[in-house]
């Protein structure tokens, strides 16, 4: 094949014309590669390999019945509109491919050879099923003509592994057939990047954990060091120390601090889902599974941070499972045959004596010493009471701030009362005194507002609990005796509500519970 030439040719709009152009062509046995027409246009694309000159060719042409003009362009408009469009997908972060009505892949972009670890040249031209995998969503869609969306796929091809998202659309002809689909692909980690950046919690520093005491001290410096590296973490303390403020302020000290960190309460869910939850599952791997499946939190945490509170609560089943994580880096989803890897730090917490779960067979001893890498032990409140002005202080700023009330201090009696409290709840318990002592508070925080434990079970306490139900049951003899008069007056259920104010079922609900007569 010679060298392509391509020539623009301008005429009068007639019939016949583009077949008169054809004709010259042939006669001198020209290759002709492509064609383009619209009215009083006409472009050509040829092989520049014949015996006469390209100026007699475009004099001949000239020479037919209403051309009026024959230049050599560098592009046909098709050309110059193919060039924009893979401008356009190679921009694009998504993967594109697109094939014909025979699965043939037509078109490869350049993020798809990324996300795909294959070359567009291999791929181009050959059949989507034998390149990538026989049963893709995007093969039904061109027998179908049905989209999809959302389809999380994983491929492993010639040492080489592929995960990602994948929606399709077909293309259509005329009448509303597939003669071809068109896919895009969104690599997993940048799926799970777009995701944490719209639900990334705000994280916390060394700098939010406060206090002067030399226990906090060491223990935030030895944390600050072992932010650096990628170890897993056990914090250990009573319960409302800080231990997830310590973990997340290790976290945003590491170097994965612009990946997502996922915190997990073993407790708080129960062992089935809590599986599902932590590792995934596969669509209809159980009852109620989400169509498509689900990725399970370490995935979602992948290249980040896991915080896995009350550690001690894991099943022991669960057990097994998280020490494959912490041993070879991968996970299994509900469901499924298939080892995913994953990159994750895990810190773990917990307010239990692990030693003794060990002796009565309730936790995993191989778990325990994997889990124990790096140990940091947060001291409770009490063994650092010069501590406590500090974060009283600080507490009083912040939850006036979000109450909207203006709290001048705290007296030097109700900060005594503060200091020689044992505190067994730690600091979380002393966020909820100052709360209450601010809802009861006017202006500064006086003894009286300072509310214990031991306050809370004391005769006046109670006292004021009584007087309250006794006002509740005052409202609820108000109430009644003022419907059982409008019933009397109105007659009907629906005009004593619309007398009172109130919905229809709202009467009916109150002379159930008043067991009024009608």
């Amino acid at each position: 094949m010679g060298k392509a030439v391509r020539l623009k040719i301008t005429t009068k709009d007639r019939v016949g014309m583009a077949l008169d152009i054809l004709k010259i062509l042939y006669c001198y046995n020209i290759n002709l590669t492509a064609l383009e027409v619209k009215p009083g246009i006409i472009w050509a694309k040829i092989d520049y390999k014949f015996d006469i000159d390209l100026d007699f060719l475009k004099q001949q042409i000239l020479n037919i019945k209403d051309v009026m003009e024959v230049v050599e362009i560098s592009s046909l408009p098709h050309e110059i509109k193919e060039k924009y469009i893979n401008a356009v997908l190679n921009a694009t972060k998504e993967g594109i491919i697109a094939v014909d009505k025979d699965g043939i892949i037509t078109t490869f972009n350049q993020s798809a050879e990324k996300i795909l670890n294959i070359k567009k040249e291999k791929a181009l031209g050959k059949s989507i099923s034998e390149i990538l995998a026989p049963n893709l969503p995007i093969l039904k869609t061109i027998k179908t003509g049905e989209i999809y969306d959302n389809k999380e796929i994983v491929l492993n091809n010639n040492n080489s592994r592929s995960h990602y998202v994948t929606s399709g659309r077909p293309i259509l002809d005329s009448q509303g057939k597939p003669v071809g689909a068109v896919a895009s692909l969104r690599d997993i980690e940048s799926v799970m990047e777009l995701v944490y950046s719209f639900t990334q919690p705000a994280m916390n520093t060394f700098d939010d954990i406060l206090g002067k005491s030399e226990s906090i001290l060491r223990i935030k410096e030895m944390a600050r060091t072992v932010a650096k590296g990628n170890s897993t973490v056990l914090l250990r303390g009573e319960s409302g120390t800080g231990k997830e403020l310590f973990a997340r302020a290790i976290h945003m000290a590491s170097p994965r601090r612009n990946k997502p960190f996922v915190a997990v309460n073993c407790a708080a869910l129960p062992p089935t889902l809590l599986e599902s939850e932590l590792f995934g599952y596969e669509e209809g791997s159980f009852t109620g599974a989400k169509k498509g499946g689900k990725h399970g939190l370490f995935k979602y945490a992948d290249k980040g941070t896991i915080f896995l509170d009350e550690i001690g609560e894991l099943p022991t089943h669960l057990q097994v499972k998280l020490l494959r994580v912490l041993q070879e880096y991968k996970i299994r989803k509900v469901g499924s045959s298939e080892e995913i890897p994953v990159d994750v730090r895990v810190i773990a917490a917990t307010n239990r004596n692990l030693e003794e779960l060990i002796k009565t067979g309730q936790f995993r001893e191989d778990l325990y010493y994997r889990l124990n890498v790096i140990p940091l032990v947060i001291p409770p409140l009490r063994e650092r009471r010069e501590d406590i002005p500090i974060l009283a202080k600080h507490f009083i700023e912040k939850l006036s701030h979000k109450m909207n009330k203006k709290i001048s201090g705290i007296s030097d009696d109700a900060m005594k009362k503060l200091l020689n409290y044992n505190w067994p709840g730690n600091v979380r318990e002393l966020s909820n005194v100052i709360e209450r002592a601010i809802n009861l508070c006017n202006d500064r925080i006086e003894l009286g507002h300072i509310l214990l434990k031991e306050d809370l079970r004391s005769s006046s306490y109670h006292n004021f609990e009584k007087e309250t139900r006794t006002l509740k049951d005052l409202v609820a003899k108000t109430e009644k005796e003022a419907i059982s008069k409008a019933l009397s007056r109105y007659g009907s259920i629906r005009k004593t509500a619309r007398a009172l104010g109130v919905t229809h079922a709202t009467i009916i609900n109150k002379i159930k519970r008043y067991n009024i007569t009608t």
